[in-house]
């Protein structure tokens, strides 16, 4: 039970993917989790489906990452009701498939505003609970492939947002070491889950196992165990790095 005691806070968690696997996974180690969605009915659920499997105190809030106010809300209120935040999870992203001549300019800024924007907010207002009350925790990003590497077409947003999310996260973590709080963020390949295929389509996600040197495409669990790493005690000499999970898919060098 390596988090027992420690309280997490996981973004964009109640859909079929890698929020509520990271959610599962903390929870099945021993933290108390609080989980976050803009879906109240849907987040209820999953976090009482994940309490009911765990036996651990998990919370569902409703929370739409582009909401400044509102993520100052939800996370004074879970440092408020719990004494401590010892680790946060920016899990939100989106992508909306749009060539790049034809964008509509609404969709570049939603797609941004969801996938870096709104870690940006929740690190700043996370930073400041730990450091007001002395934790030293720890501050996972999700990142992506894309932001190293060549993409689908009509994901010129999601790549911008996903290479934002390195470079902030690279910052975060010099500007949070003194405080002795650590920033890193992981970069999934392809982690597959039902919603992807109304996306990419089936033919793509094949294509991607053929092409992965491990040959298959990744879990949201593969991707859930890398984040519990980093924010574990056995990564407490990491920070500022991109862990890339992708199962040789990009080499990351």
């Amino acid at each position: 039970m390596e988090f027992s005691e420690k309280v997490v806070f996981v973004t964009a968690a109640a859909g079929a993917g890698i929020g509520q696997a990271v959610a599962r996974t903390f929870a099945r180690e021993g933290a108390t989790v609080v989980l976050s969605d803009q879906h109240p009915e849907r987040t209820a659920k999953v976090a009482a489906d994940i309490a009911q499997d765990t036996g651990q105190d998990v919370t569902g809030v409703s929370l739409d990452v582009r909401d400044e106010a509102g993520i100052d809300e939800v996370i004074n209120g879970v440092a408020d009701k719990y004494g401590r935040i010892d680790v946060v999870v920016n899990n939100s992203g989106i992508n909306m498939l749009s060539p790049l001549h034809e964008m509509p300019t609404d969709t570049w800024r939603h797609v941004l505003d969801v996938s870096l924007t709104g870690p940006f907010m929740v690190t700043r207002r996370a930073l400041n609970v730990m450091r007001d009350r002395g934790t030293r925790g720890a501050i996972v990003n999700m990142s992506s492939i894309a932001g190293w590497m060549r993409t689908a077409e009509g994901e010129s947003h999601y790549a911008a947002a996903k290479a934002g999310i390195t470079g902030f996260t690279r910052a975060a973590a010099m500007e949070a070491a003194p405080h002795g709080i650590r920033v890193n963020a992981v970069a999934p390949g392809l982690a597959w889950n039902p919603f992807l295929g109304k996306i990419y389509g089936e033919e793509y996600v094949e294509e991607m196992a053929r092409q992965t040197p491990l040959g298959r495409v990744g879990q949201p669990q593969d991707v859930a165990n890398a984040v519990a790493f980093l924010a574990s005690e056995r990564a407490s000499f990491i920070t500022g790095e991109i862990l890339c999970v992708s199962g040789g898919y990009y080499l990351h060098i």
